[in-house]
């Protein structure tokens, strides 16, 4: 699809709003940009990488994606799904057996101890990209909140295998909540293939793809280019977090959030999906029916509910498209009816930890990607202005 896109009005439009957002305090520096199916149309930064030194934000900014991450690893997985290594459907126990052991929460002790009764299910792959498997998170679910206080279960932050060792919290199929799924997946992907995640995702997505500048780890040629993670503070101010930078050397590659990459290059990733599956070099990465079933409804009777922020220094309650009907695909939030800002129904989108927002509109041809680094997730005054972002691309799409 041709998209009327003016890349000089957009480059202004673009460039307002991101201003904005450094000069109100919303935001120590951002950068965002704008794709087609065809090239990037336009791109801009503003503000600083850190407060700590005037180093400028720009286009070419390396950011810890965290959660935009399980979509790296979602392509990665689909990938085997379309050469015949992994059957969507079949129990995921067969490639990783781990899969297979793990019981669901019913109820603690006096002691605190969690009763685990065996599970009803077994999980799927599908069940893992659709956030349907029975896994949460500490800061959305009270169960696994209750566990971690009591020190009985690990920090994702910390890339671990043991942070991954968490009970169900319901029987696979029966519920949705957004949580480590995608990390296990990422645990599928190198059972599978037989190789350190690093290197599959390498070989299934980021080579193919052209994806220069993502990778696991900040060597020194990307560490030079690394925005700085930042927390809000009590009085709105901003001061930079080191406690929520990946690991340099992770003991576990986190399929859900251990990734770092630029806009450029993850506007690469939503380009392939804009075109149905083909790279910038012509090569099919997905099947166009996979591409169109994960941006289908997977939840069928089930549904997509806002997410109770219990950590507040990781993040605020969660309702994303607020008022706008919505389910989940194969690794996507999928909006099933056009939003305020001019998405069309059927688009899919999703977010990082630290203020970053994505989304594929495929019905009008183009994606867009916003990106900041400040805690806690689903600040008010960064929502605010990636929706004025977003809403200044399709204005321009409508002249």
């Amino acid at each position: 699809m041709t998209v009327p896109l003016d890349p000089e009005a957009l480059t202004t439009s673009i460039e307002s709003t991101l201003a904005a957002a450094v000069d109100g305090g919303a935001v120590p520096g951002v950068v965002a940009g704008v794709t087609t199916a065809e090239h990037t149309v336009a791109a801009g930064a503003a503000g600083v990488r850190s407060t700590a030194d005037a180093a400028p934000m720009t286009v070419d900014t390396v950011v810890a994606l965290f959660s935009a991450t399980k979509t790296i690893t979602t392509t990665a997985v689909l990938r085997l799904v379309d050469r015949g290594d992994l059957d969507l459907d079949a129990p995921a126990r067969d490639h990783l057996p781990a899969l297979g052991d793990i019981g669901v929460v019913d109820g603690f002790d006096d002691d605190g101890t969690p009763q685990v009764r065996p599970a009803r299910s077994v999980i799927t792959t599908r069940h893992l990209l659709t956030h349907t498997a029975g896994f949460g998170y500490d800061f959305y679910d009270r169960t696994y909140r209750r566990l971690a206080d009591d020190g009985r279960l690990k920090d994702v932050v910390t890339a671990t295998r043991a942070s991954l060792d968490a009970p169900l919290l319901f029987d696979p199929g029966t519920r949705w909540e957004y949580g480590i799924s995608t990390d296990w997946a990422g645990l599928l992907v190198e059972a599978v293939t037989g190789r350190r995640l690093d290197s599959a995702i390498a070989d299934l997505v980021l080579d193919p793809i052209g994806m220069s500048d993502t990778r696991f780890g900040v060597g020194d040629d990307l560490r030079a280019r690394r925005a700085t993670i930042h927390h809000r503070t009590s009085d709105g101010g901003l001061r930079p977090n080191a406690r929520f930078e990946h690991p340099a050397e992770p003991e576990a590659f986190m399929g859900g959030h251990g990734m770092y990459s630029t806009v450029g290059d993850y506007l690469t990733l939503l380009r392939m999906w804009l075109r149905d599956g083909r790279s910038d070099h012509g090569e099919q990465i997905l099947r166009p029916e996979t591409v169109a079933a994960a941006a289908s409804d997977q939840l069928g009777s089930l549904s997509v509910h806002p997410l109770p922020g219990l950590n507040p220094k990781v993040s605020n309650d969660v309702d994303l498209l607020p008022d706008v009907e919505k389910t989940w695909g194969l690794g996507f939030l999928v909006n099933t009816e056009p939003t305020p800002t001019g998405r069309a129904a059927g688009s899919i989108s999703w977010a990082g930890l630290a203020n970053l927002y994505f989304w594929i509109d495929r019905a009008s041809g183009i994606a867009g990607f916003w990106a900041t680094q400040v805690l806690p997730f689903a600040d008010p005054s960064a929502l605010r202005h990636f929706t004025d972002f977003e809403s200044a691309v399709y204005r321009t799409l409508a002249r």
